[in-house]
């Protein structure tokens, strides 16, 4: 079997990080993949030594042409679609509609579209696979058949996250004091993330505990406007902003908890990842998150928007230090059992004999 993947992220999280899995996993399962992506994006190098070629594709129309000489030169058994980057999943699936090769794709976002423009944009696909439950929901409410959907949801290898934290090494890396309570916000700076609800609850947060830091992991178009925001509730000192980090695994067991305020979200892989490590989080009932986080049992969830509800939630954590373990160690065991990379892998790879063998996913 010979699988043609297209990815048109240029950072290797969230869904590139996904396809990076399941390539490694694809390839230990003999399965043939050819990896088409941008120029300059990262999953290019990260997912060679587990596809047998890695097509770049030019920016605008000429990366359009790229993509069908690539389906016609690698003849592939089938067509699997991983992002919406770039309209990329519109032009490819018509692409391999043109060129005779099934197609699937791998809907990432609980954003709802229109029934009409739903349909039309799914119909060449012989099934969507949807990351979490909460998005096939999404699919099915905007019309496309409950057969056409099938849910997969995303995972997590949590070897890397399961280690102690080197406590001196990541007070000196974030400049942090001894004592300092750390609440980390892992998430791209931009508007569907929510942390302008965060900041919103923080005044009185910092008032209550002035020990607290907030490091903001991540980059985005909103960064100079969230720092301004910072800068008008004088918060300057108790949040940083310290980008997108290559070694988030090394610092993700120091963090007492993880806070993801998103209006929308498809699964929410960083809360999975901060699962692993043993750390509690607060999140929204946005899209697929409850189904990463269970309320009082791995984590607590509020609202989106209920910026109220958000502060309450992290004050009860912050002055419950059993209750963070707790949740902690539960969310720990439920990546372990229920996330992992392989079941994910396998999924997949069911989705796909199932279209090859022309019977329904």
């Amino acid at each position: 079997m010979k699988i043609l993947h297209i990815e048109t992220g240029m950072h290797l999280y969230g869904g590139p990080q996904q396809v990076r899995y399941l390539l490694e996993g694809l390839h230990a399962r003999g399965i043939r993949n050819v990896l088409v992506c941008p120029e300059g994006s990262a999953i290019a190098e990260a997912a060679e030594p587990f596809v047998e070629r890695v097509i770049t594709l030019r920016p605008g129309l000429a990366g359009v042409r790229d993509f069908d000489e690539a389906l016609s030169e690698t003849a592939p058994d089938l067509l699997h679609v991983h992002s919406r980057r770039l309209g990329g999943d519109w032009w490819a699936a018509w692409a391999a509609r043109r060129a005779g090769v099934p197609a699937l794709v791998s809907r990432r976002v609980d954003t709802s579209e229109p029934s009409w423009l739903a349909r039309l944009k799914y119909r060449p696909y012989a099934c969507v696979i949807a990351i979490s439950e909460g998005i096939r929901r999404v699919l099915l409410d905007a019309g496309l058949r409950p057969e056409q959907v099938v849910t997969v949801r995303s995972a997590v290898d949590p070897a890397p996250y399961l280690h102690n934290c080197e406590s001196t090494a990541f007070r000196e890396t974030f400049g942090l004091s001894e004592g300092a309570v750390t609440l980390g916000v892992i998430a791209q700076l931009i508007p569907r993330k929510g942390h302008r609800h965060l900041f919103a609850a923080l005044p009185e947060i910092v008032a209550r505990h002035p020990c607290i830091k907030i490091l903001v992991f991540g980059k985005g178009a909103l960064r100079e406007t969230l720092e301004a925001e910072i800068a008008r509730l004088n918060l300057q000192d108790s949040v940083r902003f310290v980008g997108f980090r290559t070694d988030l695994t090394r610092w993700l067991p120091c963090l007492d908890m993880v806070v993801h305020p998103a209006d929308t979200e498809g699964l929410g892989v960083s809360l999975l990842q901060a699962s692993a490590a043993g750390v509690p989080v607060i999140a929204t009932r946005a899209g697929g998150i409850p189904e990463a986080i269970r309320d009082g049992e791995t984590g607590l969830l509020v609202e989106p928007g209920d910026v109220t509800g958000l502060r309450q939630a992290i004050l009860r954590l912050l002055g419950d230090a059993a209750l963070r373990r707790s949740l902690g160690q539960a969310g720990r065991r439920y990546v372990l059992e229920q996330c992992t990379t392989e079941t994910m892998v396998e999924g997949n790879l069911a989705v796909y004999r199932a279209i090859l063998s022309q019977g329904k996913p």
